[in-house]
């Protein structure tokens, strides 16, 4: 307005001033411009409106998870030969056409749009989305920075570059993809694997050690830590036998047996020590609380690897039978038919971890800087609280106007520095390793030659079983040197 009047005469500004004026209020109300988020307005134009409650912070996340889950059902149906051959109608294998793959590779060996190679690729373009994004946002601390824009805005742009990099990752040769793209999944699945290994210890040893600072001074907080205890030790041992149950057998399934009896001694030896005089003299706080949550982790991931393993075949009473995994039950016609609802719900259970792992290290690494995952174990509970695992040090977003001192600095609260409630870089890089760990999943690690998502979930594989029993006895092996390990210092930051 100031601009249009300082170059037009009296009688012309108002009248471009109202059209000025009229088509900022139609771009502004624009529907596409709203549901889109295609300029740079955050993401609060499409859901802070709807829901006044969350932060333009809360939103994006939201978004990002959603992105993440979109992409992941893509691969399980692009890795579905059910849903191939009723979608194409043709084959489990879907080829580029051939006027394409001539002029992109000049031959008629074209990567396939389905299968293995396809989850590879989508999910290259999703951990290269999320990796720049990282890198980008790398020592962001302020929501106002114009680099936070990144994040909380232009989500049409982002989708579209998304799906190009997808695009593009299609245009690779299978020579040339899957010898380096497999290492790098590896490798990022195994360290996403730590990572969570890392936050189920961190979010039991948090848990005990704020609790067991109030049921020092209260009954009720002491009542509340007797029953956690004793719910997660209840749900470990219904879990053990339900195990040895389904998945054991009088005829066979040796290994199962071998691993669940070893699990649960693991389970008695951790609990042991977490009681023990030794332990309890450098670590006041520890107790039973943190031991019952990691049994039940050790106990669901014993699960998770049974439940992927090869099924294996005996010969009872002259007939071949599968044993060491629930429904394989004979059918009316005499046949066995595999039960894949708990492999579904180990699939469930697993990727639900995941998104847990991406949220809370983000928030973790913005609350103790680069080395929260040392800091997190040090960190001491002035009082207790049920939100253990959000601690309110952080200032919110928006700032907080009701910590200035006086009322002389009644102007501060604009100019003041504003933090992140959660380190937008840490966010992104935890979801590069999330893609890469999803894609490995479901390619079955180190064996995604032909690898089907049917064939995952009825006939499992030995490197995922595998991969599963180890990630346990690291989780052991962690908790173990958690409570073995020299004291670490205390940090004398409370609850605010």
């Amino acid at each position: 307005m100031v601009g249009v009047k300082a170059f037009t005469s009296p009688r012309t500004s108002p009248h471009l001033a109202q059209l000025r004026s009229g088509f900022n209020r139609i771009l502004a109300n624009s529907l596409f411009y709203q549901e889109t988020c295609c300029g740079p307005a955050p993401c609060t134009t499409c859901c802070h409106s709807r829901w006044p409650q969350f932060q333009k912070s809360t939103c994006s996340r939201l978004f990002y998870t959603l992105l993440h889950v979109g992409t992941s059902a893509v691969c399980c149906l692009l890795l579905s030969r059910t849903v191939v051959e009723k979608v194409w109608g043709k084959g489990h294998r879907i080829q580029m056409p051939l006027g394409i793959c001539a002029h992109l590779f000049g031959n008629s060996d074209c990567p396939m749009l389905s299968g293995s190679g396809a989850v590879y690729r989508i999910c290259a373009g999703t951990a290269t989305f999320h990796l720049l994004q990282a890198v980008l946002l790398v020592h962001l601390h302020s929501p106002t920075s114009p680099r936070a824009q990144l994040h909380n805005s232009f989500w049409l742009l982002k989708l579209l570059f998304l799906l190009g990099l997808c695009a593009v990752a299609f245009c690779i040769p299978d020579e040339h993809l899957f010898p380096v793209w497999h290492y790098v999944g590896i490798c990022g699945g195994f360290a996403f694997i730590l990572l969570q290994l890392v936050l189920i210890t961190a979010f039991a040893h948090s848990w005990n050690k704020n609790w067991e600072t109030g049921a020092a001074h209260d009954c009720g907080w002491f009542l509340a830590v007797l029953l956690a205890t004793l719910g997660f030790y209840s749900i470990a041992g219904v879990g053990a036998v339900l195990l040895f149950r389904h998945y054991t057998h009088p005829a066979g399934c040796l290994l199962n047996k071998i691993l669940l009896s070893l699990h649960i001694c693991f389970c008695g030896l951790l609990s042991f020590l977490s009681m023990a005089p030794c332990i309890r003299f450098k670590q006041t706080r520890s107790g039973l609380l943190q031991a019952s949550i990691i049994s039940c982790y050790i106990m669901y991931l014993t699960f998770s690897a049974l439940s992927s393993r090869p099924p294996e075949r005996v010969i009872l009473q002259g007939q071949n039978h599968t044993l060491c995994l629930p429904g394989f039950g004979l059918s009316n016609m005499g046949t066995q038919t595999p039960d894949i609802s708990l492999a579904v719900l180990s699939a469930g259970i697993m990727y639900a971890c995941v998104l847990f792992a991406c949220n809370e290290a983000s928030y973790l690494a913005e609350v103790f800087g680069p080395l929260w995952i040392i800091k997190i174990y040090s960190y001491e509970f002035q009082k207790p609280s049920l939100c253990f695992c959000c601690p309110k040090t952080v200032e919110p977003e928006e700032g907080n106007p009701s910590d200035s001192p006086g009322p002389t600095e009644q102007e501060s609260p604009p100019t003041q520095v504003q933090h992140l409630s959660y380190s937008y870089s840490a966010f992104h890089f935890v979801f590069f390793l999330a893609s890469l760990y999803v894609m490995v999943t479901l390619t079955n690690w180190f064996s995604y030659e032909g690898a089907e998502l049917e064939k995952t979930f009825t006939k499992g594989s030995w490197a995922t079983f595998w991969v599963k029993i180890v990630s346990c006895w690291a989780c052991v092996l962690l908790y173990l040197g958690l409570l073995l390990g020299s004291s670490l210092g205390s940090s004398k930051i409370g609850f605010s």
